[in-house]
């Protein structure tokens, strides 16, 4: 069999395998166990429980369940409220309002939790209630929450990058500091769009303005100065190289506690809580690492990755034009699969023809990769945000999904963004090199 014939195969055993409802991990081994099984003539037991212990033993993996905790305990702490409540005196008369709140909050707390399910969750509890009694329309509440919570997966400390940097062997440092730049970007996006769209639909955004002092205004940020100086202290002693990303994820969880203490939210039920909570995260995303861990095997076992890039070369498709063809590829994944899924699963075939056939930066692709998981975050059926939102909000999904559609033309246009201006992403990277 041709390596296509290969891909076409062993990606329709494995949708039907999803399809039929079983967890995402075991149906990601279990496609990767039969397929050693029946093409290869290579020990399935003793690779699967090699590579099984390879892919998690690993002492950069002990940041993966460090800046989960910090995340969960922050998550719990009440800082959401006061971050929420801190911004939106600060964007009151700008087109939009308090809409940009939403914008702004989910930005910073992406810096906190790496996830984007939670951030979407913890600032949407806090805005759609306090939005709803102030009038604004209640779908652009909800889509700007779905699509502002979408940069919780690439603002470090980001767990898809996090991922994405072990599976292929990269810097977390690195990952960490070129995501920093492109969140932004996107965030400004989102904020722009907002203020223009209330521009010609003021209706859209309540008019009643509150009256803010200077006074409350340095008050608000003072009160959020703790979650700042955490965020700025993780991402600060990674860039200048004094930690490496584990030591600076136990700094965050001692930091994170701290800062409990400081909101007087502290609890031993909530460490507690907290604790649970990210054994069951950590569980979960060591086990699809494990099982694409067999899948990656497979792959290279099968010689997939080299008889593509022949296969491509041979059909002379320009750089540019694959590039096209994967980042389609990509979003249509998106409307079946979560984005942490499709990373894991794509990664053992894309990875080696993107960077090391058609040369493509490392750090560039991981960046751009998980711009393009962000869009299956917020893309129908599947977009897990669409369904945080939707509980949150009471919307219904359709509603949803209506308004945070020009969202994901947003991020689409960052990826085109990235593409024509990859120093976006590769300038502090660079930095930190030199330094």
């Amino acid at each position: 069999m041709s390596e296509v014939e290969l891909v076409i195969l062993l990606f329709g055993a494995l949708l039907l395998v999803l399809l039929s409802g079983i967890w995402i991990g075991v149906g990601i081994g279990l496609a990767g166990m039969v397929a050693m099984a029946v093409f290869t003539r290579y020990p399935v037991g003793k690779m699967m429980a090699s590579v099984c212990m390879g892919s998690i033993n690993s002492f950069v993996l002990v940041c993966l369940p460090g800046f989960i905790l910090m995340g969960e305990i922050l998550f719990r702490s009440g800082a959401s409220k006061d971050l929420y409540e801190s911004v939106s005196p600060w964007v009151s008369r700008i087109p939009g309002r308090l809409l940009h709140s939403n914008v702004i909050s989910c930005t910073i707390f992406a810096a906190l939790s790496g996830s984007s399910a939670a951030t979407a969750a913890t600032i949407g509890t806090v805005a759609v209630p306090e939005l709803k009694r102030l009038g604004y329309n209640p779908g652009l509440v909800s889509g700007s929450l779905a699509g502002a919570g979408t940069l919780g997966l690439l603002i470090p400390p980001s767990i898809a990058l996090i991922v994405y940097g072990v599976i292929t062997n990269n810097s977390i440092g690195q990952l960490y500091v070129a995501g920093f730049v492109p969140g932004l970007m996107l965030a400004l996006m989102f904020m722009l769009y907002i203020a223009l769209f209330t521009l010609v639909r003021p209706e859209y955004a309540t008019e009643s303005v509150e009256a803010y002092s200077w006074r409350e205004r340095t008050m608000g940020l003072v009160k959020i100065l703790p979650t700042a100086g955490l965020i700025f202290m993780v991402l600060g002693l990674i860039y200048l190289g004094v930690t490496t990303p584990t030591e600076a994820a136990i700094i965050g969880v001692v930091g994170a506690l701290f800062t409990t203490f400081l909101y007087r939210s502290f609890s031993f039920k909530m460490v507690l809580e907290s604790m649970l909570g990210t054994i069951r995260t950590s569980c979960m995303l060591f086990l699809i690492m494990m099982m694409a861990g067999i899948l990656s095997s497979t792959v290279a076992y099968l010689k997939i990755p080299s008889g593509l890039a022949y296969t491509v070369s041979q059909a002379g498709l320009s750089p540019g034009l694959l590039f096209l063809m994967v980042s389609i590829l990509y979003i249509l994944l998106g409307c079946f699969f979560d984005g942490m899924s499709i990373m894991l699963l794509t990664l053992p075939i894309i990875y080696p023809l993107m960077v090391t056939e058609l040369k493509y930066d490392p750090i560039w692709f991981g960046v751009v990769l998980t711009v393009l998981i962000e869009v299956a975050q917020v893309t129908p059926p599947i977009g897990f945000n669409l369904y945080v939102i939707q509980h949150v909000s009471g919307q219904s999904i359709t509603t949803v999904a209506k308004y945070s559609l020009p969202f994901t033309g947003l991020l689409i246009l960052g990826v085109i963004l990235l593409y024509l201006l990859p120093d976006i992403a590769l300038f502090l990277p660079g930095q930190m090199v030199q330094r």
